[in-house]
C-alpha cells in the first residue's frame, strides 16, 4: 500500500510540475504579446501626437488641416488594424481559439476574402483573375481562413505596380485542396522565401509602412486548420500556396 501511495504522490508530482510549466510558459507569451503591441504601437502613436499638435495651430490653412485630418483617420485606421492582428495572434499563441470545421466552397471563401481589397485595387487598376477547377471545397472555419487569406492577397496587392494582376488558382483532390495566389509584381527573392512568414519580418522589396505581421497571421491561422503555406519559386512575381490537407481520405 505505501509503495502504491508512493507511486500516486510521484505521478501528482509530475504532473503539477508540468501544470506549473504550462502556466510558466502562457505567462511568457503573454508577456511577450504586451511587448509586441507596446513595440508596434509606439512609432504610430508618436506620428498621431505630431499631427495632433500640428492641428492645434491656430493659422493653420485650411487645405494644409485636411491633409493631416486625412493622414490622421489613415494613422487610427492602422493602428486599429494593427491590434485587432496582434491580438488575433495573441489568442492563437494561447490557443483559445476554436476553428469550426465546416465544408465551404472555395468560391465564397474567395469572395469574402476579396471583398475588403476590391476598392484598393481598382484604385490601382489592378486585375483580379479567379479560375476555380471545378467547384472546390475546403473544410475549415470561414471567417478566420478569409482572414488569412485575404492577407495574402494584401500583399500581392501592395507589390504589383499599377495596372498589374493578381491570379487565383484553386483545385481539389482526394488528398487536398489548394488554393494558389500570384501577382506580377517584383517578386520574393530566393534568400527570403523561408523567411517572410516570420513575425515582424520585413524584406528588402517590403512596402512603405509595411509591419510584417500579415502574412504571419495567415501562415498560423492556416496551419491551425491541416494546412500550409509556402512561396512558389516562379519567375515573373510572387506566387503562394496554400494546401488544405483532408484528414479522412
Amino acid at each position: 500500500e505505501l509503495s502504491i501511495l508512493q507511486s500516486e504522490v510521484a505521478k501528482m508530482t509530475v504532473r503539477l510540475r508540468e501544470q506549473a510549466e504550462r502556466l510558466s510558459g502562457e505567462k511568457a507569451r503573454l508577456a511577450d504579446a504586451i511587448a509586441d503591441i507596446s513595440h508596434q504601437l509606439r512609432t504610430p502613436l508618436t506620428s498621431v501626437r505630431l499631427v495632433a499638435s500640428l492641428l492645434e495651430e491656430p493659422n493653420l490653412p485650411e487645405t494644409r488641416r485636411e491633409e493631416l485630418l486625412t493622414e490622421l483617420q489613415d494613422m487610427l485606421e492602422r493602428i486599429g488594424w494593427l491590434i485587432e492582428a496582434l491580438l488575433k495572434l495573441s489568442r492563437l499563441d494561447a490557443g483559445t481559439v476554436t476553428f469550426r470545421a465546416d465544408r465551404v466552397p472555395v468560391s465564397e471563401l474567395i469572395q469574402k476574402a476579396v471583398a475588403p481589397l476590391a476598392v484598393s485595387m481598382e484604385l490601382r487598376d489592378q486585375q483580379l483573375e479567379v479560375q476555380l477547377e471545378g467547384q472546390p471545397m475546403f473544410t475549415g472555419d470561414l471567417p478566420w481562413t478569409a482572414e488569412a487569406v485575404g492577407n495574402i492577397l494584401k500583399n500581392c496587392m501592395e507589390h504589383t505596380p499599377a495596372g498589374g494582376k493578381i491570379a487565383i488558382f484553386a483545385r481539389e483532390n482526394a488528398v487536398l485542396t489548394e488554393i494558389q495566389i500570384s501577382d506580377t509584381g517584383p517578386g520574393i527573392p530566393k534568400e527570403e522565401q523561408n523567411k517572410i512568414f516570420d513575425r515582424f519580418y520585413k524584406g528588402k522589396n517590403a512596402a512603405p509602412g509595411s509591419i510584417g505581421i500579415g502574412l504571419a497571421l495567415a501562415r498560423q491561422i492556416i496551419s491551425a486548420q491541416n494546412g500550409t503555406v509556402k512561396v512558389l519559386d516562379r519567375p515573373g512575381g510572387a506566387c503562394f500556396a496554400i494546401r488544405f490537407y483532408k484528414s479522412v481520405l
